[in-house]
């Protein structure tokens, strides 16, 4: 069932944790990527998380001898892949549909209620954010019970198999469960054989995690879901692959994608590592009294009662033994380098904000805690162009994203899907410009005539086509009906 699972496939599962024991494979194309690429995604999603072994699990010498503890992260993983995401794809984000003849009002309906259906305003923002941590993310589409479902998919969850030069068509998703004391894994195969779209589903079971175990009937977790369904009909592939818009430097010839820190691991490990340092100052430096051995022993007054000169429990006080008639008890306090500290780490952060796509100053420490610029993005910042090369690509695939749900739509007879249509994914624009500044702009092109008012309303308004066909007919029709009123005002109509 799977050719040359073992060069390939196996060795990437295998890196993923997910398979030890699979021995026999045919019919499986060649899988577009390689082992060491997955060997970093497991990488990069240890440091989204803030615990990477390798970098935060430390040893140390002390008098008592070896101890372990672990490294202070500050996550900036997380942070420069969230700040990305909010700044591409927020809450006041919409998808508009249009078309130069009309009639999409019912389709776009039906194509936002899909969406409504799936939380995808909620769930896409979240997604990007894994995209930006992980290189990738996926969102497939299938038909149950009449309706349409959304199903999004982190990277570490997806193998791609094949491309056509321009997105990935065939790929493989990887779905572990468990259940007692056994461990699921179900492989969803998404090929095209002969101009056919084919989905097999193979459900394995293990004792161990880790490892896929024996194949088992479908039945025994999914009920009624078959072995192998064919698709007639259909010119796409029922799902889409998001990347952010960077050269992939991991595999030059890989159509994966690799996240906003990927070549700056090594500034995410100083930051940690600087970090760690900033908060053992305080543990490191603190004020201590050494004080006689004699002293914080147990002394008996006249009474009978127990005594101590020092509270033996007070980490402050460290006993020694002073040579010579001194014994007395002695302050030490360190002087900390609390400024050093946060200069280094600052100076990270503007190297961190440079190799990630943000303007210098986009995060900043202050001893307290990590800071995010909130100031309007200017036109001519790093930030901006980051973000608008991120925007191409994103919308590029929520165009795919329509198509496939349209395609849905019309193969199972859910709704009627023009044959014309435009969608329009309307970014939150007002992060990175001045609205007033880009209305007024529009405004002075179409009073000097070198752009018509409709072109003014889509590029203002964020509209397609068509609706902005719709507001300019509606201008027309208020001016009319302003210009009536004022008539029957001055009592024309007597």
């Amino acid at each position: 069932m799977f050719r040359n699972l073992i060069s390939k496939l196996k060795g990437v599962l295998a890196r993923m944790g997910l398979i030890k024991g699979l021995k026999k494979v045919t019919d499986l194309k060649d899988v577009i990527t390689t082992d060491e690429f997955y060997v970093h995604l497991s990488k990069w999603i240890a440091i989204y998380k803030g615990y990477h072994p390798d970098w935060h699990d430390l040893k140390y010498t002390t008098l008592n001898g070896r101890k372990k503890r672990r490294m202070r992260s500050m996550r900036m993983g997380k942070v420069v892949a969230s700040e990305m995401a909010n700044l591409v794809f927020n809450e006041k984000c919409s998808i508009s549909i249009g078309s130069k003849n009309g009639g999409t009002d019912e389709f776009e309906k039906n194509i936002l209620n899909v969406l409504s259906k799936n939380a995808f305003y909620k769930k896409f923002q979240d997604f990007l954010e894994f995209m930006f941590a992980m290189g990738g993310m996926v969102i497939k589409a299938y038909v149950i019970d009449d309706k349409i479902k959304l199903s999004y998919v982190t990277a570490d969850c997806f193998i791609p198999v094949a491309d056509d030069g321009r997105q990935i068509t065939e790929g493989i998703f990887v779905n572990e469960s468990r259940k007692g004391d056994k461990y699921y894994t179900h492989l969803e195969w998404h090929l095209w054989e002969n101009g056919v779209y084919v989905v097999r589903n193979e459900l394995y079971e293990s004792h161990q995690k880790g490892e896929l175990g024996v194949k088992i009937p479908l039945d025994t977790l999914y009920q009624g879901l078959e072995e192998e369904v064919t698709i007639q009909g259909l010119k796409r592939s029922l799902f889409v692959y998001f990347k952010p818009n960077i050269a992939n430097s991991v595999d030059l010839d890989s159509k994966l994608g690799i996240p906003l820190f990927a070549d700056a691991l090594d500034t995410l490990y100083s930051l940690d590592t600087a970090f760690d340092s900033f908060n053992r100052e305080f543990r490191l430096g603190k004020k201590r009294i050494t004080v006689p051995t004699s002293a914080i022993q147990t002394v008996v007054d006249e009474h009978g009662m127990m005594h101590r000169y020092f509270d033996a429990d007070d980490e402050v006080y460290e006993a020694f033994n002073f040579e010579g008639d001194k014994q007395e008890a002695k302050e030490h306090v360190t002087t900390l380098r609390v400024d050093e500290h946060i200069s280094a780490i600052n100076t990270l952060l503007e190297i961190l904000a440079f190799q990630t796509g943000f303007s210098p100053g986009t995060f900043t420490f202050d001893g307290q805690g990590l800071k995010t610029a909130t100031e309007v993005v200017s036109e001519n910042s790093k930030t901006y162009r980051s973000r608008s090369g991120h925007i191409t690509l994103v919308e590029e695939g929520l165009k795919d994203l329509i198509q496939v749900i349209a395609d849905l739509g019309a193969l199972y007879d859910l709704f009627t899907v023009p044959t014309d249509f435009e969608t329009k994914a309307n970014f939150d624009d007002s992060i990175a410009e001045d609205r007033d500044t880009n209305a007024t702009y529009w405004i002075k092109l179409v009073q000097n005539e070198v752009a018509s008012k409709l072109q003014a309303i889509m590029k203002i308004q964020k509209v397609t086509e068509e609706d902005a066909v719709k507001i300019l007919n509606q201008i027309k029709s208020e001016n009319q009906t302003v210009g009536a009123d004022q008539v029957d005002w001055f009592g024309s109509d007597g």
